[in-house]
């Protein structure tokens, strides 16, 4: 994980119900820390691991020539695929 450290100069108020804020209260003091230091902890793994597949995509010369040659090539006929997105799914 890479986090750039900075002084803290920004505040964030987070409204939780009462069992959500005993329960990070246990893990906070489980994990050595204040609820603060546990939710800024949590929220930027979080952060990095949403963002990850969207901030950078690295490929060797070889494997970037090869991905846009594969991305040049003529769509072909799913017919299985066109059947399962034609038809209505589990939830309707």
């Amino acid at each position: 994980m890479t986090a750039v450290i900075h002084s803290k100069s920004e505040r964030i108020d987070v409204r939780a119900s009462t069992p959500v804020k005993q329960l990070l209260q246990e893990a906070a003091r489980v994990a050595h820390k204040n609820v603060s230091e546990f939710l800024l902890d949590a929220g930027i793994i979080a952060a990095n691991q949403t963002l990850a597949d969207r901030t950078r995509f690295e490929l060797s010369d070889d494997k970037w020539l090869a991905f846009q040659a594969a991305l040049d090539q003529p769509v072909s006929a799913k017919p299985k695929l066109k059947k399962l997105l034609s038809e209505p799914g589990l939830l309707g």
